[in-house]
């Protein structure tokens, strides 16, 4: 009996590879299949293979993994190609994007999706995407390609601009993730919710929130969301006192719709939050400045501990999560449909949105792939936001795209937030120095000499 093959790139990270691995092995329909593991990284792609193992072991189901230092082999013949990988890391890469940034006053919380973070992630990440992609269409063009990598949007646009015939869906878990915080600030069990969301990744928005009542019918959640954030109630602590999510609250109150990505994301996503000199709007709504690269050293000093357990523990369990990968797979491989939200392009699908664009939008998943939902026109204060996002990424995948350096500025010059705080010879002296310190994890077209701005 046919089996699925379903390969990892990216597999040294080991604690996404084991939930996600995880979920498909206790899917019943998918517990022979076959598991393989790429990274170029050997000490954790070795790592990975162990804790794999281990869960086939624990679980005692008939799955195989192998492991592979070489891309192409380890997708010949895959069904399902889960791409999570981080080009450059967090030294130097993440290090480089916000420090030299700070040293122009331009101060960021996550800086991997939009900013002048996100562009130069975007750069350094869609090179090797489309070198998978290339890879893809020689050895296993059938497979789907569930995309865990940012700078979402900018990845999954740019995929579909050079590579349209690769069947791919970005995923995140910013939606599903946030409506379980939602329902966890309103006292609610989340299997009563019911919501839609429609917009780009990392500023989609619910555009209904509701509760399931007794006899059967919907209630509407937005007047409690809004009563809970006046009184105080809202938002509760989340599992990082860093982060308290005032920032997503405040904006409801603006927009009148609920944000599905975090307010440290959201902060920077947008030009009201973080403003040189403007103190009070830091802790009024409690934005973690140089939160991601916090994450990544408390990251690292949990993976040195977790690798040891790893290694010497005879057996490795691992609770359901909250990604969309096991369900698609699922939903492919056996037909029984599922619905999630991915990150596919706009054909039409978000209206008030461009054409060709990433929007993030409720897809059906069965054996024939993944099918999108048309959304129509969006609120026009939403979709308006959104534009202002999906400018940076257009022109960052146009200089992908055309290998025109100059909209590498342009990008950053369109920046929300870059655009607030900088003025053009300071963005234009900043994405300088940050192609300058980046080196060879850029393009080679993207580096040489510096970009003159014309007498």
């Amino acid at each position: 009996m046919a089996r699925p093959k379903i390969t990892f790139i990216g597999a040294g990270s080991s604690v996404f590879m084991k939930n996600i691995v995880g979920d498909i092995l206790h899917r019943p329909a998918l517990a022979e299949a076959e598991i393989a593991l790429m990274d170029i990284n050997p000490e954790r792609l070795e790592m990975s293979e162990i804790i794999a193992k281990k869960l086939v072991q624990t679980l005692d189901v008939p799955a195989t993994v192998t492991s592979y230092t070489d891309q192409r082999r380890a997708l010949e013949g895959a069904d399902f190609v889960v791409v999570c990988f981080q080009i450059g890391g967090y030294e130097p890469s993440t290090v480089v994007d916000f420090e030299i940034p700070k040293k122009y006053g331009l101060r960021q919380t996550i800086a991997d999706t939009l900013g002048v973070g996100g562009i130069m992630r975007g750069l350094r990440t869609v090179p090797h995407l489309w070198k998978i992609c290339e890879d893809m269409l020689a050895v296993c063009p059938e497979a789907i390609m569930l995309q865990y990598v940012n700078p979402m949007a900018i990845n999954t646009w740019a995929i579909s601009e050079k590579y349209p015939t690769i069947k791919q869906v970005g995923l995140c878990h910013s939606v599903q993730g946030t409506a379980h915080e939602l329902a966890e600030d309103l006292g609610i069990p989340y299997e009563e919710i019911r919501y839609r969301s429609a917009g780009i990744n990392h500023m989609a928005f619910y555009l209904k929130f509701e509760h399931l009542q007794a006899d059967g019918s919907y209630r509407d959640l937005y007047p409690d969301l809004m009563r809970a954030y006046r009184e105080g109630r809202a938002p509760k602590p989340t599992w990082n006192p860093r982060c308290p999510n005032k920032v997503r609250y405040e904006m409801m109150t603006r927009l009148g719709y609920f944000v599905t990505e975090s307010s440290e994301h959201f902060a920077e996503y947008t030009p009201y939050f973080i403003k040189e000199g403007r103190e009070d709007l830091i802790e009024k709504f409690g934005v973690p400045l140089d939160e991601y690269p916090k994450r990544c050293i408390e990251q690292i000093a949990r993976w040195n501990d977790t690798a040891k357990e790893y290694r010497t523990a005879n057996r490795v369990e691992v609770k359901e999560s909250k990604e969309y990968a096991s369900q698609i797979v699922n939903a492919v491989w056996t037909g029984e449909p599922a619905v999630i939200y991915g990150n596919v392009r706009n054909t039409g699908l978000i209206t008030s949105l461009p054409e060709g664009c990433a929007v993030e939008v409720p897809c059906l998943v069965d054996r024939s792939g993944i099918q999108p939902t048309h959304i129509g026109k969006l609120p026009p204060q939403l979709s308006a936001l959104m534009r202002t996002n999906v400018n940076v990424q257009e022109l960052t995948v146009a200089a992908l795209m055309t290998e025109n350096k100059d909209h590498i500025y342009h990008a950053a010059m369109l920046d929300p937030h870059t655009a607030a705080e900088l003025d053009l010879d300071q963005i234009w002296n900043l994405v300088d120095d940050l192609i300058a310190a980046h080196g060879d994890w850029l393009p080679a077209w993207a580096r040489g000499s510096k970009r003159k701005v014309a007498a």
